[in-house]
């Protein structure tokens, strides 16, 4: 890589010529019904779940095999047609948007399983399989698969594996890339690898399936997935705990991570949980509003664990730093506990919020979180702000809500100015601008104050390398 790269340019819309003679060289390869044109699909497939550009791709490719994904590449290398891999499209930072007149290239048809080893406790999927559907197969063997987010039902493992998906288990059970232990890619040239091939213990030079991992399809398109599965945990219990101020949440996690090994510790505001009962049929957890809650869950790996964390509870209320609580009886109440966690995003989406997804080292949230909401107070004293996240791994989602006063355009403008005070914030913490949902489109222009320009030029490097002509996902991470 001693070569010095030429600057990855912005999006380019691709010239008629370009385009026309790219569709005619992949018609013959897939039939018109998986090549599609027609405003609603453009739509559809040009978009995630941000809202920042208007989506405008030529067209949407819907391969279902490696061979043509193969084959779609070489195609777009050959008459420079910029192509956007696309997952379940659940993504909160524009990497999936295609604004630009790109083609997508959509993988949710490549969605089988395709094989299972019982002894190496992994399976072999498509890079479309769903989340929850790796989930469900793994349930099914008497195994589990860990990685778990709100969207599990509706995301793809290619998507998550572009990402890095976190989730609401990062705590005990690690991100995305703990958990694949190979990977099929086809890069922007159109070269097939096949990564690892699932191997424990390989120490024979750079390991190319981390470099993929978290690369948002600006390296290569994912195809095939090795999914490392563990054993199923045992019956779990979800306490959400009411705590009076910021500084009682560390409180309540040193308290609870010395004692238990957690599986998760979430927080939300009453804010977010007042979104959340407001556009569902939640209930309160119980009678008490507190500024904040506390989302534990925690195996039950004994006989003796429930009474334990009953005393760990009822210390956390003597020592004032619990105001209120509830620890889930059933399944049923487990499961709706979880519930007002995992519904804020999707309760607070029509508000158009405007996203800040943060983190820090853990020991450092206390003053970080105290920082960042002095900011919030004076910066934003008219918008309306929910906070929530994963505090146990440092994450820390603030989302600031448009007011009906504002255009689109107009808020975001605002947001964005005072973006720069959060992210010198998060810079002052050594922290990640981007915790769990990529950079993207949104956050691009923020990467500095997470990387420093040496990393920069290296990743500009890497991108030349495995995407020389830069048609994979142009404009996302850097320009």
């Amino acid at each position: 890589m001693s070569q010095t790269p030429s600057a990855v340019n912005p999006p380019q819309r691709p010239d008629h010529q370009s385009l026309a003679t790219f569709t005619a060289a992949i018609r013959n390869l897939l039939p018109a019904e998986r090549r599609l044109t027609d405003a609603d699909s453009l739509l559809t497939y040009g978009r995630d779940w941000t809202r920042f550009a208007e989506p405008a791709p030529s067209l949407v490719l819907l391969p279902d095999s490696v061979e043509q994904v193969v084959a779609i590449v070489k195609a777009a290398c050959q008459f420079r047609v910029p192509l956007v891999p696309s997952g379940g499209r659940t993504g909160l930072s524009g990497g999936a948007v295609a604004a630009h007149g790109e083609v997508v290239l959509s993988l949710e048809k490549m969605n089988r399983i395709l094989d299972f080893n019982a002894a190496d406790r992994t399976l072999r999927c498509q890079a479309g399989a769903v989340t929850g559907q790796i989930q469900a197969f793994a349930k099914e063997q008497g195994l589990f698969y860990p990685v778990d987010f709100a969207s599990s039902g509706s995301s793809q493992i290619g998507g998550n594996i572009a990402t890095n998906a976190g989730g609401i288990k990062v705590l005990k059970y690690g991100l995305t890339r703990n958990w694949i232990s190979g990977l099929t890619v086809v890069t922007g040239t159109g070269e097939l690898l096949e990564l690892n091939h699932g191997l424990v213990k390989n120490a024979t030079g750079y390991d190319w399936r981390h470099l993929f991992i978290g690369s948002e399809g600006t390296l290569g398109v994912v195809v095939e997935a090795q999914v490392q599965l563990t054993r199923a945990p045992q019956e779990s219990q979800a306490l959400v705990l009411g705590v009076p101020d910021l500084a009682a949440l560390m409180q309540v996690f040193e308290r609870f991570s010395n004692k238990v090994d957690l599986i998760a510790f979430e927080f939300f505001s009453e804010a977010a949980l007042q979104k959340v009962l407001a556009r569902s049929t939640l209930t309160r957890p119980f009678a008490s509003a507190c500024p904040f809650y506390v989302l534990l869950e925690i195996e039950l790996v004994s006989a003796e664990m429930q009474a334990f964390i009953l005393e760990l509870f009822e210390a956390c209320v003597e020592a004032g730093w619990v105001v209120d609580g509830v620890i889930s009886q059933s399944q049923t109440q487990f499961t709706n506990l979880w519930a007002l966690r995992e519904r804020i995003s999707e309760s607070i989406a029509e508000d158009i919020p405007f996203k800040n997804d943060i983190a820090v080292k853990i020991s450092d949230v206390p003053a970080f979180l105290e920082r960042i909401d002095a900011i919030v107070a004076v910066d934003y004293p008219d918008f309306e702000t929910i906070w929530f996240g994963h505090i146990g791994d440092g994450n820390l989602h603030l989302n600031i809500l448009k007011p009906t006063r504002l255009t689109k355009a107009e808020f975001f403008e605002q947001c964005h100015q005072v973006s720069t005070k959060i992210f010198a914030c998060v810079q002052d913490f050594h922290g990640s601008i981007s915790a769990e949902h990529g950079v993207g489109l949104l956050k691009k222009d923020a990467l500095p104050y997470s990387r420093s320009a040496a990393e920069i030029a290296l990743m500009r490097q890497v991108k030349q390398v495995f995407d020389p002509h830069h048609i994979l996902n142009q404009g996302k991470v850097f320009d």
